[in-house]
């Protein structure tokens, strides 16, 4: 559908809103889906993108990037999303990635990345999920120690993390012992891709991606002390500085997802006539279609507020909105998706209406990064002061 922004937004939002969803336009979902079935990825879409400085429009402007914010980004994801095209490592390489270093990385690492980052030449993926750990990032075993000579020597196990086959280098979530507690604390590290000790493999995915997921080893992995992203024991803070925006931007994902199906289904309803006029004129048709756009629309107010209190600083505040905007986000693009494929009935499950594959795809913003049962127990605990349940 035709982009729409909420009042709220500026003209510079609008503006930026209007030219990322004229570029969406020109690849659309024939090339997501061309790439997705040749197995390759999106570089030109992904270069355009950074040529017209949309990829690091989050970044600093001293690297290269825009000097915008989370709000930014994410109004570019979303807009390419609602084209049909999304790109999906703009979650993980500009958003989690570019964000922790540029608010908590040395200068020397901030050099190395973020000039990178911003104009798409080099990527880097985000590994935090483990098998045994799920939700509960307590018990995260990556474990990071010294080797007595100031190198960090890095152990474990990680999976689905995305796109670790294109990225340069993956930011890793480990931990390390408190040397005056003994308790282990969070901590990032930036691995390069060919590291020794550090290995990867594909994970047989039903979800039809150009991004494919992965499962890593890592075996002693040797690194550098200036490989550690920040300060030591700051490592939390780092981490949900990361993972607030990724919240976001996951949101972001799920409504363009949501307006490209709708848009579909729409478009379907207006010309489909079966009896005297279009099916578009029948209420059980029109009604779950308007429920859908003013589902999107409300979510999008929350993933707007939620993007401008991280812009603002306000991590504590932004942490309740971008859960809430998540779920919100993915509740509604789930929805829209499944009322689009009934609105198309059969044509809604053929390759040339390209609706069948959401079908899939919305459940993912349902389950990561953060399952909506785990929002649940964010807010009912945190904002309701309800007692704890896990």
């Amino acid at each position: 559908m035709s982009p729409d922004p909420a009042v709220a937004e500026t003209e510079e939002h609008k503006a930026l809103r209007a030219a990322v969803a004229a570029l969406g336009k020109r690849y659309g979902r024939d090339y997501a889906t061309t790439v997705v079935r040749e197995g390759a990825h999106p570089d030109a879409l992904w270069a355009e993108a950074a040529k017209l400085g949309y990829l690091g429009v989050n970044l600093p402007e001293e690297y290269g990037g825009g000097g915008g914010g989370t709000a930014e980004l994410a109004i570019v994801l979303e807009e390419l999303g609602a084209a049909g095209c999304p790109l999906l490592m703009m979650i993980v390489s500009p958003a989690i990635c570019g964000t922790v270093i540029a608010r908590f990385g040395t200068d020397r690492q901030k050099a190395a990345w973020l000039p990178g980052l911003a104009d798409g030449s080099l990527t880097m993926a985000f590994g935090i999920t483990e098998p045994d750990a799920g939700s509960n990032s307590h018990r995260i075993t990556t474990t990071a120690r010294r080797d007595g000579e100031g190198n960090w020597l890095l152990t474990g196990r990680k999976v689905f993390v995305s796109g670790v086959d294109i990225a340069d280098a993956t930011l890793i979530v480990g931990r390390t012992e408190d040397a005056r507690t003994g308790r282990l604390k969070p901590c990032l590290f930036i691995v390069p891709r060919d590291t020794p000790g550090f290995r990867r493999s594909q994970i047989d995915m039903e979800l039809q991606a150009p991004e494919k997921q992965f499962e890593l080893v890592l075996d002693d992995v040797r690194l550098p002390a200036e490989a550690l992203v920040g300060d030591e024991d700051a490592g939390l803070l780092q981490l949900f500085a990361g993972l607030n925006p990724e919240r976001v931007m996951t949101a972001a994902f799920a409504l363009g997802m949501g307006r490209y199906a709708l848009g579909r289904a729409v478009e379907y309803a207006r010309e489909r006539t079966v009896w005297k006029a279009p099916i578009g004129s029948h209420q059980a048709i029109a009604h779950p279609l308007a429920q859908a756009h003013i589902e999107l629309e409300l979510a999008r107010l929350m993933t707007q507020k939620a993007a401008r209190l991280y812009d603002e600083g306000d991590d504590l505040g932004a942490g309740e909105a971008a859960n809430m905007a998540k779920y919100a986000a993915a509740e509604a693009c789930v929805k829209a998706v499944d009322q689009a494929v009934h609105t198309l009935g059969g044509n809604g499950l053929t390759r040339e209406y390209g609706l069948a594959s959401l079908i899939t795809a919305a459940r993912v913003a349902r389950i990561a990064p953060v399952s909506r049962e785990m929002i649940l127990n964010f807010v009912s605990h945190q904002s309701l002061g309800l007692p704890k349940s896990y």
